[in-house]
């Protein structure tokens, strides 16, 4: 199983991304449920969970850089799902699903 605890973020807000399309060449919906991930490939769905709620979210994107020590980046809507916004970056469990 791949997963476990780690630093994640989230992007999207009016300033987070540098392109309207992801790595995936998918559209970039910052209220879409979706997460960037270094080395997972795209459309891995993982099961991403923080202080008790869980989202599902698909990954579409690469990210985040190395150097930031993060190693999942959330959209908006799986960090509102979440209910980290507040937080900016978290701990949170995650594992793969698919």
């Amino acid at each position: 199983m791949v997963g476990g605890i780690v630093r994640a973020s989230w992007y999207g807000g009016a300033h987070g991304r540098l392109s309207r399309y992801t790595a995936s060449g998918e559209l970039f919906r910052p209220w879409a449920r979706t997460a960037a991930h270094r080395s997972l490939p795209f459309g891995t769905r993982l099961e991403v969970t923080y202080r008790g709620r869980s989202t599902i979210v698909t990954v579409n994107d690469c990210g985040p850089a190395a150097y930031t020590g993060r190693s999942l980046d959330l959209s908006r809507g799986a960090a509102s799902d979440l209910g980290m916004f507040g937080a900016g970056d978290a701990r949170v469990t995650f594992r793969v699903i698919n």
